[in-house]
């Protein structure tokens, strides 16, 4: 049991680690290049960059980090989690070492809207797999729940202003045309991050009719260490009695349970749902 849950500490840390990449990849490769700041951390930090332009990006990213974490502990105190320090701190290593040993002399093409979709959906997937691990990326989410503390400003309306106060100040920085694009990165940020949190929280109910009712059971509780609904049912047809299982999982439970089912027996009646929401004991993402 304690080897399970190293591998599955490990594997999450992985996961962890492969969402800042990609938000660092979206920052260095597709926002930076083309002066998008197109709101969070990255974002102020690419306005402050071509204000001070002897400082790297990650050294900027850096002291906002610093400023944001310190006022977060000012006036929150100690509400966000270590995974949320660890994860802010390796985006701007990590942005900081793409800046010394790959920079870019140029944009990596003159086509601004593919690259803002093509990085939008890169960092979107990302934040998405960081919040998976109950995490952030922290920056301007720091100063929405200081909003939300003393002006009582709804968490999502508060990052949206702080995003937004980001792409005023990138319009006066870069033009109306970088600023426009910004605002449109936001926009199609929110819908991107909607799209893939619907695709990680999508579970499966399987409804199993099966004459190896008993082996498919014991697979499921030793196998998959879940457990399962089981009923009886009478065919409209034939009138025998059987016995139906029925079990929600995630997407590669699953593809076990089918692999096994179609092994013991070719002839099962299998039926599944995709679910949004699940609630109860086992599902984190309950609501």
């Amino acid at each position: 049991m304690k080897k399970k849950v190293n591998a599955s500490s490990i594997w999450n840390l992985f996961l962890l680690h492969v969402g800042v990449f990609l938000i660092a990849v979206n920052i260095h490769f597709f926002l930076q290049p083309n002066h998008f700041a197109a709101g969070g951390l990255g974002g102020l930090s690419i306005v402050l960059h071509a204000l001070f332009p002897k400082y790297s990006l990650g050294i900027l990213m850096l002291a906002l980090n610093i400023i944001f974490f310190s006022l977060g502990f000012a006036f929150l105190g100690f509400q966000f989690g270590v995974k949320t320090i660890y994860a802010s701190f390796l985006l701007t290593f990590i942005v900081w070492m793409l800046e010394k040993f790959y920079s870019l002399e140029a944009a990596l093409s003159h086509d601004l809207f593919l690259q803002l979709v093509i990085g939008t959906i890169i960092a979107g997937l990302g934040l998405v797999i960081v919040f998976n691990q109950n995490a952030s990326t922290g920056g301007m989410d720091l100063i929405a729940m200081i909003l939300n503390k003393y002006f009582a400003i709804d968490i999502g309306k508060a990052v949206l202003l702080a995003d937004c106060t980001i792409c005023f100040l990138a319009i006066f920085t870069f033009g109306i045309e970088r600023g426009l694009y910004a605002c449109f990165g936001i926009f199609f940020r929110g819908i991107v991050i909607e799209y893939f949190s619907s695709q990680f929280r999508t579970k499966k109910e399987v409804v199993i009719i099966s004459e190896e009712c008993e082996l498919i059971k014991e697979f499921i509780i030793k196998s998959l260490n879940k457990s399962a609904t089981v009923h009886s049912a009478k065919g409209a047809f034939t009138n025998d009695r059987k016995e139906v299982i029925t079990i929600v999982l995630e997407k590669q439970e699953f593809i076990k349970l089918k692999k096994y089912i179609y092994k013991v027996d070719k002839l099962a009646f299998i039926t599944v749902h995709n679910m949004n929401v699940v609630m109860g004991s086992g599902f984190k993402n309950a609501i």
